[in-house]
């Protein structure tokens, strides 16, 4: 195993062991049996490391989700969504340390550029595959609308990990989630069809 790999796994354990927050560059040489000089070679930064790190652990667990999601090739669209969202809850215990670590890394990344940078190419990778998943779902869908749809599953996901996080006990169900969806959007389409479009004609101005 070269230093840039056994960084990596040395990152895991720290991210894992420590958190984001607690993790220092000395605990990362520790951890990795290298030095101080290759991570500034191999990533520049130890932010860079620890997210090169989070990244991996999240290829593994969206690849895990995913196949979970088409286990049953019978699935309805709907089907998959809520067995993605069963999949999240299923897993939860085994990746909350790695949740805890990004929500340490959030709370950073407002005052260092090069984390908020490196972590919204997370967000970009994810919406990527998770819209991949859904043209794999659902046929004849545009790119920029399996896009869409990808951003509004990955909020719905971000809100659910979130409230686990502080109150499993209370948080939303699988099950709840999905009869809400199943009541709320024919609910709005109803209206919109017998109201008019609501959506506005001009796109939303960002506040200055």
């Amino acid at each position: 195993m070269g230093h840039r790999e056994a960084l990596l796994a040395g990152a895991r354990q720290c991210l894992l062991e420590r958190g984001y927050a607690r993790t220092t560059a000395r605990d990362l040489v520790a951890a990795s049996g290298t030095n101080l000089a290759s991570i500034g070679y191999h990533f520049g930064s130890k932010e860079a490391l620890l997210n090169g790190a989070m990244q991996e652990c999240f290829d593994e667990y969206i690849a895990q989700i995913t196949q979970i999601v088409f286990a049953d090739p019978s699935a309805t669209p709907l089907q998959r969504v809520q067995a993605s969202w069963e999949a999240l809850v299923c897993t939860f215990e085994q990746y909350r340390p790695l949740m805890v670590a990004f929500v340490e890394a959030l709370a950073q990344a407002e005052r260092v550029p090069e984390l908020r940078a490196q972590l919204a190419e997370c967000y970009e990778r994810l919406r990527g595959t998770v819209a991949d998943m859904v043209c794999s779902s659902v046929e004849g869908l545009s790119d920029a609308t399996a896009r869409r749809i990808a951003s509004f599953l990955i909020a719905v996901y971000d809100g659910l990990q979130v409230q686990w996080l502080l109150d499993p006990q209370r948080a939303p169900t699988p099950e709840g989630l999905m009869t809400a969806l199943e009541i709320a959007l024919p609910a709005a389409l109803a209206a919109e069809q017998v109201g008019g479009s609501s959506r506005p004609t001009n796109p939303p101005q960002h506040c200055s």
